[in-house]
């Protein structure tokens, strides 16, 4: 049992409470339906009475029968409510936590395998709650109460019960070591098949180009079988487990009906009690034997809750500041800031100090892995600094940019990466998603001043064009285009752009980049860029490498002074 998932339970506490409290009322008539039975019995066969003696005795067995059916209903609807109401407050959380945790942990994992644990993982949660937490329950309450009404009765027979009981338990201990290990080993497959299968269909136009979509045919079809034979090992523990546990309930009965029935011979019990305990007896081990057949649902919840728990678990990047409005800042300033990967491993950042003025246009060159992008991922609050400090100034001092509120503070910026993701909805759209109350004449107005709106209005329903996903009925142009038009109907204070021309033939990206100086006018504007001749009108290059800030001037100035921005220039060219 895992405790986290039985605490997930108080999410549905009363209908939780009232399949216990069924599960509990469910062992009473049993008991019941025992001793109706026996008494009719023996009223029957040792007292030869008439039908009519026996009308009540015959109303109370079925009264008692019709409440068991009912009572099985009732837990089975409380579970499903149980089931119905944790999965979607699991999902709900596990999703909100994906989306707080941000692209900064979301890029170090694999798409298809965080899908899976969202979807097929909380759905496996399913028969865990609707299936093996009743059984459980009606194994701890059921033959627990059994054995309380058998004790008057007869003590020998109590002895057995509580003797032979725990075997079942111990079974179930042993085989499910083996079935928990093999359970997480068969999830993480699942996982690994559905991560590499997304892969497969994102990447099937390289792979085509390349001839390699037979070989991904027999990858697949190798990690299919190691799933299939997972399956099947845990299959057979399963199968294994209910024959064991078949095995020893009946061979307990045996030992009961053997102890009973000789005590019955030999004149030392009476017909009516003993008859009364040969009844109770499948019923008592019944639920041992049902809870063992529903076993495997409990451990395949369990791997399952174990990835869902290790996400949830995840700390979340601070978002959550003091400050609720971003104050009107005169600067930027990263003091000291320094930035690192995998536990400390991988450095991206080296302490670094630069102050970005507001209105100014900052352009951050150097190699691929120089830290150009972290210094964005810094700014837009998805990574957070391992050390020193980036600061806001303005006329009351200075505002530390972890105090602000995260989703406040991105509010105030457009955002235009190299691939801007394009979701599979209309033109307009996913331009919107950069001001959800924009017009319809706003965005025609953002799309002309990407230069966006001529080959929009050529599309076969113009704005309300579906863009396939990530704008797959697109040119990698046109979707950049669409992206920066996003960013541009924001009207932000700070534009940060990552290579934001990059996908644009010379023509459209000179006309661009001539209206992106009019309409940031004004605004602070920072550019990564590899290609140089697009930001030799920045008010000021930073030159990194390796993680540090190596040179900064003017366009004139660099050049000028025939450093690594030279030779960078010269290496374009």
């Amino acid at each position: 049992m895992d405790k986290r998932l039985l605490g997930e339970a108080r999410l549905a506490r009363f209908a939780f409470m009232a399949t216990v409290g069924l599960s509990l009322i469910g062992g009473l008539l049993i008991i019941g339906q025992a001793f109706f039975l026996s008494r009719i019995i023996s009223r029957v066969f040792l007292e030869g009475a008439a039908r009519p003696e026996l009308h009540g005795l015959f109303v109370g067995l079925l009264l008692v029968v019709g409440l068991r059916g009912l009572n099985q209903i009732g837990i089975q609807l409380t579970a499903d409510s149980v089931a119905i109401r944790v999965k979607q407050a699991l999902r709900q959380r596990l999703v909100d936590h994906l989306l707080k945790l941000g692209p900064g942990y979301t890029q170090q994992e694999r798409s298809g395998e965080l899908a899976l644990t969202v979807t097929e993982g909380i759905e496996s949660l399913d028969s865990f709650f609707r299936d093996y937490l009743p059984a459980l329950f009606t194994f701890l309450l059921v033959p627990l109460v059994i054995l309380l009404f058998v004790l008057p009765i007869d003590l020998l027979t109590f002895f057995v019960l509580l003797i032979t009981a725990p075997l079942i338990p111990i079974f179930m201990v042993l085989i499910g070591q083996m079935a928990g290990a093999l359970a997480k080993t068969k999830y993480a497959q699942l996982g690994q098949l559905s991560a590499h299968f997304l892969d497969v269909m994102q990447g099937l136009t390289t792979l085509k180009l390349f001839n390699r979509s037979q070989a991904q045919i027999g990858i697949i079809a190798r990690i299919t079988d190691q799933y299939r034979q997972s399956t099947l090992a845990v299959l057979r523990i399963a199968f294994l487990s209910a024959f064991a546990l078949e095995l020893v309930a009946m061979l307990s009965i045996a030992v009961v009906a053997v102890e009973v029935g000789l005590r019955l011979l030999y004149g030392r019990l009476f017909f009516e009690q003993a008859l009364f305990l040969l009844v109770l007896a499948p019923d008592f081990y019944q639920p041992l034997r049902h809870l063992g057949a529903k076993f495997h649902a409990g451990r395949d919840g369990a791997a399952a809750a174990e990835r869902i728990y290790t996400i949830l678990n995840t700390p979340l990047p601070q978002t959550a500041g003091e400050e609720k409005s971003v104050p009107a800042y005169d600067a930027i300033q990263f003091d000291q800031v320094a930035v690192s990967f995998a536990a400390g491993e991988r450095v991206a950042l080296h302490p670094i100090t630069l102050t970005i003025r507001r209105g100014e246009h900052v352009a951050l060159v150097g190699r691929t892995g120089s830290g150009k992008s972290t210094i964005a991922k810094l700014l837009l609050r998805f990574v957070m600094p391992e050390n020193g400090r980036i600061q806001l100034h303005h006329g009351q001092g200075q505002t530390d940019l972890q105090a602000i509120d995260a989703d406040a503070w991105r509010a105030t910026i457009g955002w235009v990466p190299q691939q801007g993701y394009l979701f599979n909805r209309s033109v307009a759209t996913n331009i919107r998603l950069g001001n959800g109350v924009a017009s319809d004449a706003e965005i025609e107005a953002a799309a002309k001043a990407a230069n966006a709106h001529a080959f929009i209005q050529q599309l076969p329903q113009g704005y309300d064009t579906i863009v396939g996903e990530n704008g797959t009925r697109l040119s990698g142009g046109q979707a950049q285009r669409l992206a920066l038009a996003r960013a541009l109907l924001r009207q932000p204070d700070l534009y940060i752009f990552d290579e934001a021309t990059a996908n644009l033939d010379s023509d459209n990206e000179q006309i661009i980049l001539e209206r992106l100086r009019e309409l940031t006018a004004g605004a602070t504007v920072i550019t990564i860029a590899h290609r140089l001749h697009t930001i030799q009108q920045a008010d000021r290059i930073v030159v990194l490498d390796n993680g540090r800030i190596i040179e900064s001037g003017t366009h004139a100035e660099l050049v000028a002074r025939r450093g690594a921005y030279f030779e960078l220039l010269n290496t374009e060219t």
